[in-house]
């Protein structure tokens, strides 16, 4: 019961993370606005966009947490030692690179697009986002899997659900201007923030299996 929460907990706040990256929904502000679209059309664009970028990274996902699965089945030592330190271990990489980083991050340029057809914009958008998925979630498949088929369901369907309505809820809020707040923070300092929240999830599936065996 404990690792389902810890599963649902860490899927929860890295999707929130996700979700909240300026280059995933600024974009979309400023093409809707551009382009003139209504508030239904951005957010229906959003929804297609957000769907694309989540299912590509859920694929990668599955084969990431099917493979986790295959050897947890077979070595214990897995889920208790192996699976957190990889989350730690990724993090402090994601913590060093940020603040080495020249933080430059390529979903959408919407300068390249801004002048095509509205089918062709949104095939673009879509196609731009499906191929660049976050890998910094795939990491949380490969621990989720310990937990077998319902911990890579559990976090495939969170980080879906979390990352589409948190686009629409900020492409929504940018298009009345919410866009500026605090958005250079959050573009310059993804991974960094990716990265604490890593170190933080993997220290805490490590003490968790240690004191619950």
């Amino acid at each position: 019961m404990g690792g389902a929460i810890q599963v649902l907990a860490g899927s929860f706040l890295l999707s929130i993370v996700h979700a909240l990256i300026p280059n995933h929904w600024i974009p979309l502000v400023a093409i809707g606005k551009t382009e003139q679209w209504s508030r239904r059309e951005t957010l229906g664009i959003t929804a297609i966009t957000g769907i694309a970028h989540s299912l590509s990274t859920i694929l990668i996902g599955i084969v990431v947490g099917f493979i986790g699965f295959k050897i947890s089945e077979s070595y214990e030592l897995f889920a208790h030692i192996v699976a957190p330190s990889i989350l730690f271990c990724l993090g402090v990489i994601y913590l060093v690179l940020d603040s080495k980083a020249n933080h430059a991050h390529h979903h959408v340029n919407n300068e390249n697009i801004s002048r095509k057809s509205k089918f062709a914009i949104v095939t673009s958008l879509a196609a731009a986002m499906f191929f660049s998925p976050c890998i910094e979630i795939e990491v949380y498949y490969f621990s989720a899997s310990a937990l077998g088929w319902f911990g890579i369901s559990a976090v495939s369907i969170i980080y879906l659900v979390v990352t589409v309505l948190g686009m629409l809820l900020l492409v929504d809020l940018g298009r009345r201007g919410v866009e500026r707040f605090h958005s250079h923070f959050l573009e310059h300092h993804e991974r960094g923030i990716t990265g604490a929240l890593l170190v933080i999830l993997g220290i805490f599936a490590f003490v968790f299996e240690h004191f619950s065996h």
